[in-house]
């Protein structure tokens, strides 16, 4: 998943309408042992991290180009393992090339390893690509189906896979949970489970299941721009005063904004062809700059 910086672009931060949060106070701040948070309240705080996150990215979504479900199933098998930004760099010649499951079962597999090579892990990625779209042309007439019990049987698609492409290509609710998702999660103390499943299990017993998708999309993009594995940039973080692992990361207010990525501040995002309401610039092609 991703995590490079890209090349500035000469555009200001996006800013949200809400200013960031001010540093957490009270006892905490003062470093004085907190009262254990109840379930009820912890729901309540999830909650609302889930309200303010969808303040400050309205413009959520996947960052996986892709023009239907089989293009988002083909790109989510090659992000294993590297970033989305290198996959949405290398489909336009993949999908240009075997364009549908059937072209792709057919395709000769040193062929299809060398335009995927810029992924990493090329052959084993080759083997999943080449295996489902054979399922997907013998099983399902060529075409991705659109449920979970039937996309995990498909040769390198797991839980999480199909949860992306149920939840963006076909507008079934699930969650993602990715390493961002897990990282952060377990930052706000939802849950304490490190396997993927449990995790998912129970953040969805904290949300309404209309709002899984978007909460997936609004914990990644938070992960991947402000609460970052090594260093989060807590004191640029407009959930602070929420969030109960505060002081982890950066808490100087100007020393965190240079730490923000993607278009909080100021850098391309990972789509070669973002939405329309994307905020930031689009990546830049394969070999560019």
């Amino acid at each position: 998943m991703s995590g490079d910086r890209n090349s500035a672009v000469g555009e200001q931060p996006v800013r949200s309408k809400k200013k960031a949060a001010k540093s957490p106070t009270g006892a905490a701040a003062a470093g004085k042992p907190a009262k254990p948070e109840s379930h009820l309240a912890m729901v309540r705080r999830a909650r609302r991290i889930n309200r303010e996150l969808a303040e400050v990215y309205p413009y959520a979504h996947p960052e996986l180009d892709f023009r239907n479900p089989f293009e988002l199933l083909v790109a989510t098998v090659l992000s294993a393992q590297t970033t989305d930004l290198r996959v949405n760099q290398t489909t336009p010649a993949l999908f240009a090339a075997y364009p549908t499951p059937e072209d792709m079962a057919a395709a000769v597999p040193e062929k299809l390893e060398e335009i995927i090579r810029p992924t990493g892990f090329f052959r084993a990625k080759a083997r999943s690509l080449m295996g489902l779209s054979a399922a997907l042309r013998d099983d399902f007439g060529g075409e991705v189906p659109g449920r979970l019990e039937d996309l995990v049987k498909l040769p390198g698609v797991g839980r999480k896979t199909a949860n992306v492409v149920l939840g963006n290509a076909f507008g079934v609710p699930g969650i993602t949970v990715d390493t961002h998702f897990g990282r952060l999660v377990r930052r706000w103390k939802w849950t304490e489970q490190e396997d993927p499943e449990k995790v998912e299990a129970e953040v969805a017993a904290i949300f309404p299941k209309s709002e899984w998708t978007m909460l997936s999309h609004r914990v990644v993009f938070h992960g991947r721009r402000i609460c970052h594995s090594r260093k989060p940039a807590c004191g640029a973080c407009p959930i602070a005063p929420l969030c109960p692992s505060y002081g982890e990361g950066e808490t100087d207010p100007e020393k965190a904004k240079k730490l923000l990525k993607y278009e909080m501040g100021g850098y391309p995002g990972q789509r070669l062809s973002p939405p329309p309401d994307y905020p930031g610039s689009p990546a830049p092609p394969l070999g560019a700059g």
